[in-house]
């Protein structure tokens, strides 16, 4: 942040002043009545409407790696092999990898 120089300083009385005016402006918001409540404790407590899979069974159909696929020895994750950037063997790295 960029400091002016040039401005007129304030005087101890009107730093005082100032000072009085934020005690109390920050008493009245403490007398507002308002809760403070954690985002993370209303997260626990919010129950979205069909939220419950805990009877749902999931079914995951399994493919093994084709013919024009390989499995990056450094994420282990399945690629085309137009991403292979280089192959030394068993050892098959992706570009994103390498």
């Amino acid at each position: 942040m960029a400091t002016d120089y040039d401005t007129p300083r304030k005087t101890d009385e009107e730093l005082h002043e100032e000072s009085l005016e934020e005690l109390k402006a920050k008493r009245v918001d403490a007398q507002s009545g308002q809760i403070d409540v954690d985002e993370a404790e209303a997260a626990e407590n919010l129950e979205l409407p069909g939220a419950d899979l805990s009877g749902e069974q999931l079914a995951v159909r399994v493919v093994p790696v084709q013919v024009d696929e390989f499995t990056c020895s450094r994420c282990f994750l399945i690629h085309h092999i137009t991403q292979l950037a280089k192959g030394e063997g068993a050892k098959a790295v992706c570009k994103e990898c390498s």
